[in-house]
């Protein structure tokens, strides 16, 4: 499992690895076509930092050459909020005093008709971690009534048996969205203080049995900021390679999340992940991993997501809400997860991404209809 090469780099990558790379090791790194884990640490170093440019140069035409100019858009669509975690970094944490609530049916499909009316097809479903509120029954319920509105349909939920994503994926989920927020062992059991979520190796292995249960797409990645980042990014790419290597039917992406005012006081102790950093982790990502999608949401803002798009970015998050409903006339809107940063609408996201020489794609084979939905 994938758990052992943690436990083997551990071992191989001390944390003053780090600063023992220098220009040359990138440069030479950079003159490579395939990249090896030793390689990508080289990229995630200090020393890659005077070679952001070439960097850049390179994962622009490794896009291009994998992907083209498409850029898929998806927004969320959050179903409940009721959760049994302490997460320390996150608005559901079960102690939380925030406003609870759970869709019914006709207010999901409510939603689903007013997400679909803006022309997306690619629909993300969360909830929080309760399975008396929001179990895997309840979920195949919410997925029937809105499988017929969308192209596609995402979890991005609680890590499910093997059993459940089958039954979840014949009810028409095709892709999953997990983030291990720390793959440190030691920092994820101290912001995970008690809940189902302290499990790390049930958590780490769900990807894998996603992929067994046929979900044809799977996204990863670390919470940056809980943790060291650079470990976290190191980690996240090598369990992507992991899954493509032995899935390789599956579609695998990697998110890159940063940490987000929210309904508490959690202060990461960590480095923060600069605007800088970002940009190194997308690029490296893109040069380790040159198949897989690099997924940004509405954490960041709007200047720097167009600033972002070119460097390697494949699916942008549009028009989000991290509430319980809120996308149609409801009146039972829950509170948000955390603060989005870009709150633009489908069209305006649209209008950014044409005018930076991408082509927005809803769906790829209702593209037509999906943007004469939205006028554009």
């Amino acid at each position: 499992m994938f758990y052992d090469q943690i436990t083997e780099w551990q071992h191989r990558l001390p944390e003053s690895s780090w600063a023992s790379y220098s220009g040359v090791d990138v440069e030479r790194v950079l003159a490579r076509e395939i990249l090896r884990p030793q390689d990508l640490a080289v990229l995630l170093s200090p020393a890659a930092l005077a070679y952001l440019e070439p960097m850049a140069k390179k994962a622009q035409a490794i896009t291009l050459r994998n992907f083209g100019h498409t850029i898929g858009l998806f927004t969320p669509l959050y179903l409940a909020n009721f959760c049994t975690n302490q997460c320390v970094y996150c608005s559901f944490h079960a102690g939380n005093k925030i406003t609870r609530c759970k869709l019914t049916l006709e207010q999901i499909i409510k939603e689903g008709e007013a997400i679909s009316s803006s022309g997306l097809q690619h629909l993300l479903l969360l909830t929080g971690e309760s399975r008396a509120q929001s179990g895997p029954a309840y979920m195949e319920k919410c997925v029937r009534v809105l499988r017929p509105m969308f192209a596609s349909l995402g979890l991005e939920v609680y890590p499910l048996s093997t059993e459940e994503y089958q039954r979840l994926f014949e009810a028409g989920v095709d892709s999953v969205t997990l983030f291990q927020e720390t793959y440190d062992e030691v920092s994820y059991a101290e912001v995970h203080p008690a809940g189902p979520k302290r499990d790390y190796h049930y958590r780490l292995e769900a990807p894998d049995r996603a992929c067994e249960a046929g979900i044809s797409s799977v996204n990863i990645g670390a919470l940056l900021g809980l943790s060291d980042w650079r470990r976290d990014a190191f980690y996240s790419a090598l369990h992507a390679d992991y899954l493509q290597k032995n899935y390789p039917g599956v579609e695998v992406s990697i998110s890159v999340p940063r940490l987000r005012p929210y309904a508490g006081s959690f202060k990461s102790s960590a480095a923060p992940v600069t605007d800088e950093a970002l940009v190194q982790i997308i690029l490296a990502y893109r040069l380790f991993l040159p198949r897989a999608g690099l997924t940004l949401s509405t954490r960041e803002s709007p200047q720097m997501r167009e600033n972002l798009l070119p460097l390697g970015i494949t699916r942008l998050s549009a028009g989000s809400l991290t509430s319980v409903g809120g996308y149609s006339e409801t009146d039972n809107v829950g509170s948000n997860q955390f603060e989005i940063s870009d709150d633009r609408s489908v069209p305006d996201v649209v209008r950014m991404i044409r005018a930076k020489g991408y082509l927005p794609a809803f769906c790829d084979w209702v593209n037509m209809r999906a943007e004469n939905a939205v006028g554009l």
